[in-house]
């Protein structure tokens, strides 16, 4: 009973694989979802943005480059899941794939495990930023389909690992509202905030306590 659901599944998978690797090929589309792809290769992608988020955000500086490892780990996980399982990669009689590969094993995507990884990560030390991680994530798992390189539930298969990963990644945990309450004061009034990332304190009345007023000196 089980084997005929499988068939069925497999047909399935081989169908929008065939969809996605003969619609909207036109050349332009098709170059920049090779950039994208090419962008997640080895997580890249997710160690620049890991990277770049460090050096202008001390406060949580630790945890982005912590966050910028899990890509490189996540490929690791991968590989080994490859090795266990030995799917190989689809082949479409006159649909050559669109991209080249480091070896023959397809279930599952490592691009799609290592980019929700990193998202998922990423997004646990910025909250407010988890919708351009995961559009990124999702635009990097569309490249591989659409480039012939995995069938459709190869992504699926890495995206639920990644997710795994990114959730569970160490050393990534922040404040709650505390952090929350950084990157409100960041995004709305960033000279107001102390070299700590907490909101600085009002300024100082004069020691005599009388509220500075319209034409008093040291008001501005």
């Amino acid at each position: 009973m089980l084997r005929p659901v499988l068939e069925r599944l497999q047909e399935l998978d081989r169908r929008l694989l065939r969809t996605m690797r003969t619609r909207y090929h036109a050349p332009q589309i098709e170059d920049a979802m090779k950039a994208l792809g090419m962008a997640g290769e080895w997580g890249a992608v997710w160690v620049a943005i890991g990277v770049a988020a460090a050096a202008v955000d001390a406060t949580r500086r630790e945890r982005w480059l912590r966050a910028a490892a899990v890509a490189p780990a996540a490929i690791g996980v991968n590989y080994l899941v490859k090795l266990a399982v030995r799917r190989r990669r689809p082949r479409l009689r006159g649909l050559p794939r669109l991209a080249a590969a480091p070896s023959e094993l397809s279930f599952p995507s490592a691009h799609a495990t290592s980019s929700v990884a990193a998202a998922a990560a990423m997004g646990r030390v910025a909250p407010g930023s988890r919708t351009p991680l995961y559009g990124l994530a999702g635009a990097i798992c569309l490249t591989r389909p659409y480039l012939g390189m995995h069938y459709p539930s190869d992504v699926l298969g890495g995206a639920a690992i990644g997710l795994a990963i990114g959730r569970l990644w160490p050393g990534l945990r922040g404040r709650g509202a505390e952090d929350r309450l950084i990157d409100l004061v960041a995004s709305v009034a960033p000279s107001t905030a102390t070299a700590d990332g907490r909101p600085q304190a009002p300024a100082s009345q004069p020691s005599g306590g009388r509220p500075l007023s319209e034409g008093d000196p040291g008001r501005s």
